[in-house]
């Protein structure tokens, strides 16, 4: 889609402003856009700031390549994943966009799924009894194998991680093992066939499936912000496909690159726009 002017914005606006007023409950769907947005950036002078030292060693310039890079040894890599954790997950990012969005909703009935591991919805102050993680959180460990469906609030080994690395290396004895059967843990992070889908995971999901049985037929506002193509079977296409089998939901999409199916266009609400742009403008 292209970049819409700034009366076609405007008018986008308007409709948004009118579905939050008349919604009886507000579905958000959530991508790595919204905490971009939020200006946790994985290049550029974020990168500088954090990792200039990782850079110069291995030679990568953004903290995303870093995450893939071939460490020789697991003090290596945790070095770098220690201090990536710490900076995505247990510092606040930049801009209050996530604050902002939590004003719009905090009086309605709102659900939240997202494929975010960076944990800024419940910073924000959004109910965690109101959200589902689909894709893990990097403030969990789980086994690598895994030999078990557990996983493991990591905080305090990350910051000792971070506090006593040297040299770009950890201490052995921090390296994180699993406690059940001594293998090596790792993030629990959707990556492939071993994400556990722990006690917690499953209750979210229940949790989000009751919210959509409760406003099936409803006036429901289907909210997706920052949402791209990488998973779009998450979010994007099971919010298409509720807006086109119920007339009483609406379809808001927030992304540079906003789309939906041409049946559904007539009725949508597309704005290619920053999204703390976007609320600050829904908020006056």
């Amino acid at each position: 889609m292209k970049q819409q002017t700034d009366t076609e914005k405007t008018a986008q606006i308007e409709r948004l402003k009118e579905a939050f007023k008349n919604a009886d409950a507000i579905l958000i769907g959530a991508g790595a856009g919204l905490s971009t947005a939020a200006g946790f950036t994985y290049s550029g002078e974020r990168f500088q700031t954090y990792f200039s030292d990782f850079g110069e060693k291995y030679g990568f310039s953004d903290m995303y390549t870093g995450g893939f890079y071939p460490y020789r040894t697991p003090e290596e890599h945790w070095a770098y994943w220690s201090r990536y954790i710490l900076v995505n997950r247990y510092m606040d990012p930049p801009k209050p966009v996530y604050q902002a969005l939590f004003d719009l909703v905090k009086d309605k009935d709102y659900f939240v799924i997202t494929t975010n591991v960076d944990h800024c919805f419940q910073k924000a102050g959004f109910d965690k009894g109101r959200l589902f993680y689909t894709q893990g959180d990097y403030g969990l460990f789980q086994c690598s194998t895994p030999c078990h469906n557990g996983t493991y609030d990591n905080e305090n080994l990350i910051r000792s991680m971070v506090e006593r690395q040297k040299e770009m290396r950890i201490p052995s004895e921090l390296i994180p093992r699993c406690p059940v059967c001594g293998k090596p843990m790792t993030m629990n992070l959707r990556a492939d066939d071993n994400f556990v889908e722990d006690a917690g995971w499953h209750v979210a999901c229940g949790r989000y499936e009751a919210f959509l049985e409760a406003h099936r037929g409803k006036n429901l506002l289907l909210l997706e912000v920052g949402v791209g193509m990488n998973t779009p079977v998450i979010i994007k296409y099971p919010f298409w496909k509720m807006a086109m089998q119920s007339e009483r939901a609406v379809y808001a999409c927030i992304n540079p690159e906003a789309i939906c199916p041409p049946q559904l266009a007539p009725r949508a609400i597309l704005l290619t726009s920053d999204a703390g742009e976007i609320f600050q403008k829904l908020s006056t």
